[in-house]
């Protein structure tokens, strides 16, 4: 579900049925259920597995619960300080985001050594009190280490849930780890997001209750698993980057299938674009984040998303300089060539202008393009800025490829990562129409456009099992070694319980990771890890991660095993190897020619339409390979090949 479309992609065993139908922004559920129903049919029935930006969307938007922060007396500003990074080293007017919880909205408590009793009563009647008073929406309850004994936090949670009739988190029940200010705006965000998140999931349950044809809902996790309705809307910050997750993982099955190890995933839509690195077939996780400028210790997919997609808008700076984004038009009124009323022009508007995408096409199946509309709105501008509407269209796609160029180098280069090693996997409405442009200018080892690249996040909740993660702070080194095996097992046995409780079926998989670091270092580097295998072989992988990771290792210095993690993972709906070979359609591939205004001229592209194109088939650019869903344009130079699998090759 996006900012623009909503995606659909539908497997009844035997064939793979996938469209687009517009989001509706008033309530995002309408249009789920819209899409659903039109892919499963009259008499059809299904499971649905969706993935969803309402949480992301909420915080963006700060439409969360107005959220009462409990904690210890005196640390009741700790949510503030955070740490001294600063958002931009050399901006001194750059400030950090406005923590979720107001400074009036801030309560210390002391609860006792103990965890129970007076103390936690007469704390639990002194916070219901204030709660009523300020309006409390929401609460989360922070004490300092509760990662390494819970029980005062637990007790004072149970109180506040039996006395208040608003959720309450408890960090150590969304995540256990420590790092004080980490863990309090985790559940700061789980409380703050938690109204919002259960309407919406309440209202979706409602009307797929009333449509009739929906067995159970799953929703996809930030760290790429299906947990379900009641799951997500306990723990809404457990599902903040829901919405691209899905293309991440279908992204590392197919890079897995063809052979590819390392490769780039860009899905770029209509709103956002968003890329993540993917080695040995695995998306990169990272378990320590921020969104939106607050601070998430959840496991999520590695994915960084910039404000670049179709519905972007061009607009002109005080300075006269031409800027995209990131602000967008989304789906109402959208770009100006929907001709719903939009106005300013998008980069679906400059495609549309330069010839990329074609006049008579029908996005989603329901929205004609309009070229006089995506014109006059490039007139406008260039206007602006003293240049004609071709000009200005060719600059709004070199400035959105530039944002999306940084990207690509924020999850490689700054990763310490080379992406000439990768190859970059575009897909989303929009990604085959610059992903050429972006892989050559970071002369990258090619392009792979995905089978149903249109709505290829749609598709990958399809590829994604149900999970469940743990994690527990243990601070273990050589000298009490022996404690890892037993604190390992009962987290493994955590994870495992949660996910049968919670999808009703047994894990196929499970595994364990420690973050470890050298004794005194700030930062972890997470090591998979065997139960029961020997501390030193632990250390030695240890020490070659670090190594790969950071280009130096120092395997004399003591060790220390900060945080154990475990994962759980069931079956997933449908595996890459279900679905039947690949068949084209019948008949002529070719549907004649158009011209393309690219940066050195007006060229003739052939257009080809992919459904039709046969495994092997080679098409050279100037082109474009049109299908339902999405668009590519090869630039001259350009060469293009069908896997086996349906996918194209790009390489130049």
């Amino acid at each position: 579900m996006g900012g623009t479309f909503t995606d659909v992609a539908s497997w009844d065993g035997e064939a793979m049925t996938v469209g687009k139908v517009p989001s509706t922004p008033s309530d995002q559920s309408e249009g789920v259920m819209a899409g659903a129903g039109a892919a499963v049919g009259p008499g059809g029935r299904a499971d649905l597995l969706h993935g969803t930006t309402v949480a992301t969307n909420a915080l963006l938007e700060r439409r969360g619960a107005r959220t009462l922060l409990v904690t210890d007396a005196g640390f009741e500003s700790l949510i503030e300080i955070a740490r001294q990074d600063r958002p931009s080293l050399y901006d001194p007017f750059a400030d950090r985001a406005r923590p979720l919880a107001e400074p009036g909205m801030r309560m210390g408590v002391d609860v006792g050594a103990a965890g129970h009793g007076d103390g936690v009563e007469a704390a639990a009647a002194a916070v219901a009190a204030a709660a009523r008073d300020q309006g409390a929406g929401a609460v989360a309850v922070c004490l300092m280490y509760s990662y390494a004994d819970s029980a005062a936090e637990s007790a004072l949670a149970e109180c506040l849930r039996a006395e208040l009739g608003v959720p309450v988190s408890a960090s150590s029940e969304v995540v256990a780890e420590f790092r004080e200010y980490e863990r309090f705006s985790t559940a700061v965000l789980n409380a703050f997001l938690s109204p919002e998140v259960a309407r919406y999931m309440g209202s979706l349950a409602d009307r797929a209750s009333r449509a009739g044809f929906i067995d159970e809902i799953s929703v996809m996790r930030s760290s790429g698993g299906l947990v379900s309705l009641d799951h997500a809307s306990a723990f809404p910050a457990s599902i903040l980057l829901s919405g691209p997750a899905g293309g991440v993982v279908a992204a590392a099955a197919l890079g897995e299938l063809i052979g590819t190890s390392t490769l780039i995933s860009f899905d770029m839509g209509g709103t956002s674009t968003d890329v993540c690195r993917v080695r040995r077939g695995r998306p990169e996780v990272t378990y320590n984040r921020e969104i939106a400028g607050h601070a998430c210790l959840m496991p999520s997919v590695a994915v960084h998303t910039v404000g670049a997609g179709g519905g972007s808008v061009a607009w002109a700076d005080p300075g006269g300089a031409l800027r995209v984004g990131p602000r967008s038009a989304g789906a109402d009124p959208g770009p100006a060539c929907y001709g719903r009323g939009g106005t300013e022009p998008t980069v679906t508007d400059a495609n549309l202008v330069l010839g990329r995408l074609d006049p008579d096409a029908r996005l989603a199946g329901t929205v004609a393009l309009r070229s006089g509309l995506a014109l006059g709105a490039f007139e406008r501008l260039g206007s602006e800025l003293s240049l004609d509407p071709v000009e200005t269209a060719l600059g709004a796609v070199a400035v959105v490829e530039s944002h999306m160029t940084h990207a690509v180098r924020a999850v490689s280069v700054e990763q310490g990562t080379d992406p000439r090693d990768a190859v970059l996997m575009a897909f989303g409405g929009a990604g085959g129409l610059h992903a050429s442009a972006l892989a050559r200018s970071l002369e990258m080892d090619g392009v792979i456009v995905p089978p149903f690249a249109g709505v290829f996040s749609a598709f990958g909740l399809l590829l994604s099992p149900p999970r469940a993660d743990a994690a527990r702070t243990v601070n273990v080194t050589a000298t009490d070694r022996h404690r890892l095996p037993a604190a390992a097992g009962a987290l493994l046995a955590t994870a495992l319980r949660r996910i049968e409780a919670d999808s009703g079926r047994p894990a196929r998989t499970s595994a364990l990771i420690v973050d470890m670091r050298y004794v005194g270092q700030a930062h972890e580097t997470s090591v998979p890890y065997t139960e029961g295998e020997a501390w030193e072989t632990l250390c030695e992988r240890f020490h070659g991660l670090h190594a790969e990771r950071n280009g130096f290792a120092r395997p004399t210095d003591p060790v220390e095993a900060v945080t154990l993690r475990a994962e759980a993972v069931g079956s997933a709906a449908l595996d890459w190897a279900d679905l039947p070979a690949f068949e084209p359609e019948s008949g002529d591939p070719r549907r004649g020619s158009r011209t393309v205004l690219d940066r050195s001229g007006p060229v003739e592209a052939e257009v080809w339409w992919r459904p039709a194109l046969p495994v092997g088939a080679e098409v050279t650019g100037p082109a474009i390979i049109a299908e339902g869903e999405s668009t590519t344009y090869l630039a001259p130079g350009d060469r293009a090949s069908v896997h086996e699998t349906g996918a194209l090759r790009i390489e130049w």
